[in-house]
């Protein structure tokens, strides 16, 4: 069986340094669970590429947006598997946080 979805090295980084922080500062069972739930909502993209929705601001019309609790995952529907590009908190300003992919 093949995933249905890869994580782009910025995006890894991402939700390492997301666990990380939620480890810190709310502990293991919290920073389970949001693992869990991130890999559930990735799992979902990778199902249904179309979920989500569309933000004129990343300047890049073939990128949509899917949201689990806070955390916008940015992705690329037309790919096989469905990359998952990055994960950004919400507050954070979504275009300068995405320029800044190495």
């Amino acid at each position: 069986m093949t995933a249905s979805f890869i994580l782009t090295p910025s995006a890894a980084r991402d939700v390492e340094g997301i666990i990380d922080f939620v480890l810190e500062s709310s502990g293991a069972d919290r920073a389970l669970y949001l693992h869990k739930r991130l890999y559930e909502g990735f799992a979902k993209i990778g199902a249904m590429p179309n979920v989500g929705h569309m933000r004129d601001d990343l300047g890049d019309e073939s990128l949509r947006v899917y949201t689990v609790f806070k955390f916008l995952v940015i992705f690329r529907p037309d790919t096989k598997p469905v990359q998952i590009l990055r994960v950004i908190h919400g507050a954070r300003d979504l275009p300068m946080a995405f320029s800044e992919e190495p």
